[in-house]
């Protein structure tokens, strides 16, 4: 993709947008950076690209007359690709593509790169551990460092850990991982995608231009990533936490177990620093990732083990008057949120609720099963949850106006020997601008208490 003296088009002025231009501007391209929020500053945007910049900015209406004028489009991954204005263009003949595209084929060096419905940010974190432990590593994408910003840093021997979203790879063209991986695939993000297939099918992209020469790393006990493992050019290489594999990564007998042309203990599960099952899972996957790119088994082994797991994911926070206190802020969807439950030792009370994207709450509602103590709904989803809970025979939840509310009535609902867990099994959109936010809030007021 060709973008010097090109006239591109950067959809969204976000982080990755902000990264999108400048990287843009340094190859030679004309930048137009548009947001349709006619709200946004101008003359904040402008620091934002730098002193130098000469993009145009365009906020509200789209302009007619830059229909006929772009060469390229650069859709930010909060932009939905199915919306009037980009139909439109794609209609016209104009290339649309993404960041993570601009990034790849402007940058240099191998890429590992993961997905999946759950874990994934877990898995990029420690793979980045590992691989930065072995070679010059940066660890970008959905993890919160765009793509685009990393790519003047890069040469032939370093490597980029990145992180994929739905979103990110629904835009790629050439985007070719040496090593990828799917964790996991469970419904999410249906309000932008309207299908499970569709969604599917956005992740599914990661392995899209994998050869014979690449890897792919998938979870046998996902049906939907097993199946896909039979259907692609990449060599697979699957993972299981429930049985042993002649070949792949498994738990057996509280290890996690490497089996290849020999057996290889990666370590034990007690050595971790990480709780639950699907924790295992990410450690094997990130494992697997790391070995078959030919990182020694003894920098594997020893960045597991000193790794300390991912802020906002089943996060110990403080112990107060006998409780303790978990933010699971990053559980945005039911199924994350069930491993943020199954992880919990101790009698819970739970804080759940936030931003509707269309999921159903019953799975999550009957994994309780007997746990958790007492539901804080919050959020525009309270009501719907409730409705579940009810459904499914649990009727101990209180609603709360607020998050302050919320978290202030599960510390007084605990009692010594419980834990206080914030696993919302939403987005936190409509509260806070991101998850982290909204942990760093839980956290706050947790520590005041």
């Amino acid at each position: 993709m060709e973008v010097t003296k090109k006239k591109v088009l950067v959809f969204g002025s976000g982080i990755s947008g902000i990264g999108a231009a400048k990287l843009l501007e340094t190859c030679g391209a004309e930048v137009v950076l548009y947001d349709g929020n006619e709200k946004l500053s101008e003359a904040e945007l402008r620091s934002k690209l730098g002193e130098g910049s000469q993009a145009q900015i365009v906020l509200g209406a789209f302009p007619e007359e830059l229909y006929g004028a772009l060469d390229i489009v650069i859709l930010s991954p909060g932009v939905p690709t199915d919306i009037p204005i980009v139909n439109r263009m794609r209609e016209q003949g104009i290339l649309i593509t993404g960041e993570v595209e601009l990034a790849y084929e402007a940058g240099k060096g191998d890429v590992l790169a993961i997905t999946g419905t759950n874990g994934k940010t877990t898995t990029t974190a420690l793979l980045g551990e590992i691989m930065g432990n072995y070679r010059k590593t940066f660890v970008v994408g959905n993890i919160g460092n765009p793509y685009t910003t990393a790519v003047s840093l890069m040469d032939e021997a370093s490597v980029t850990v990145a992180e994929m979203s739905s979103f990110q790879l629904e835009t790629i063209i050439d985007f070719r991982p040496r090593v990828s991986a799917i964790l996991n695939f469970t419904p999410d993000h249906l309000n932008r995608h309207h299908t499970m297939e569709a969604y599917v099918n956005a992740k599914k992209n990661i392995a899209r231009n994998q050869t014979e020469e690449d890897y792919c790393i998938l979870n046998y006990e996902d049906p939907l990533t097993r199946e896909f493992g039979e259907n692609i050019r990449a060599q697979v290489l699957y993972f299981s936490s429930r049985r042993k594999l002649e070949k792949g990564f498994c738990l057996e007998d509280g290890n996690i177990i490497y089996h290849n042309d020999r057996k290889i203990c990666i370590c034990g599960v007690d050595e971790l620093n990480l709780l639950g099952t699907h924790n295992y899972e990410n450690v094997m996957a990130a494992a697997a990732m790391a070995l078959v790119y030919g990182v020694p088994e003894e920098i594997v082994r020893n960045s597991v083990l000193a790794f300390k797991g991912v802020e906002h994911r089943i996060e110990y926070v403080t112990e107060k008057n006998g409780v303790v206190f978990y933010n699971d802020s990053k559980g945005t969807n039911p199924d994350a949120a069930i491993k943020g439950i199954q992880a919990m030792n101790r009698p819970t009370v739970l804080i759940g609720g936030g931003y509707d994207k269309d999921s159903v709450y019953t799975d999550w509602i009957n994994s309780f099963n007997g746990k958790v103590k007492k539901l804080i709904l919050v959020g525009e989803t309270k009501e719907k949850i409730a409705r579940d809970a009810l459904a499914c025979g649990f009727k101990d939840y209180q609603f709360a106006d607020t998050f302050e509310e919320a978290v202030l009535g599960a510390a007084q609902a605990a009692k010594a020997g419980d834990a206080v867990l914030l696993s919302p099994a939403c987005a936190s959109w409509g509260m806070f601008p991101n998850y982290e936010v909204r942990g760093e809030k839980f956290k706050e007021i947790v520590n005041s208490l």
